[in-house]
């Protein structure tokens, strides 16, 4: 995919807010639908979760060393490209950004094959437009019991629909029948999307 086909040009162009993945997910879709800097239908949100909320990832910003970071859910954006490899946006990765979802694979989700299977992932893919027409959040997750914030929220308001204020928890679940887009297991989302159902490097 050349250069100008992506949706942004640098990670510091985007909006940011440290454990919002889904909030800078969302603010990085509106952007690509507001100023049509990339075909909306390319692009694909995917909430990486699993029944007991124990994920893990590797290759992010909060890890030490090889060390994988372990998230109750986590959300990139990925491109899905007509004639090459699929880009991946991260902005919590230390990888490239975008970086190839080859790489991606092979470096940050790795193979559930060697991990206890409480920590096997699987994947929401919901398709960028229904996520912006959808989602809503009112941060309440991000609360403790006496109010205050588990992490300081985006200065911008929170972002909600007309129906509703919140329905993160919908986004999260990996329960098919529940919420938007469609569920994969780990193996089978890298089968349909790199078309190897094992990461390679």
């Amino acid at each position: 995919m050349k250069s100008e086909d992506r949706v942004t040009k640098s990670r510091e162009n985007c909006e940011y807010t440290s454990c919002y993945c889904e909030e800078n997910v969302w603010k990085l879709c509106d952007s690509v639908r507001t100023d049509r800097t990339g075909p909306l239908d390319q692009l694909y949100v995917i909430f990486i979760s699993n029944e007991k909320r124990t994920v893990p990832l590797w290759k992010q910003r909060s890890g030490h060393g090889d060390q994988p970071v372990i998230w109750d859910y986590h959300v990139i954006l990925m491109q899905v490209g007509l004639q090459s490899d699929s880009l991946v946006y991260d902005l919590d990765s230390e990888l490239s950004f975008p970086v190839s979802l080859q790489r991606y694979a092979a470096q940050a989700l790795r193979s559930d094959r060697n991990i206890k299977p409480e920590y096997h992932r699987k994947l929401r893919v919901v398709p960028a437009d229904s996520f912006l027409l959808h989602f809503a959040s009112d941060r309440s997750h991000m609360m403790n019991p006496d109010g205050s914030w588990k992490m300081p929220p985006p200065l911008y308001p929170p972002i909600h629909t007309a129906a509703c204020q919140m329905n993160l928890d919908d986004f999260i679940s990996m329960n098919p029948a529940v919420g938007w887009g469609r569920v994969f297991s780990l193996e089978h989302f890298l089968q349909r999307y790199t078309g190897s159902s094992s990461p390679s490097s």
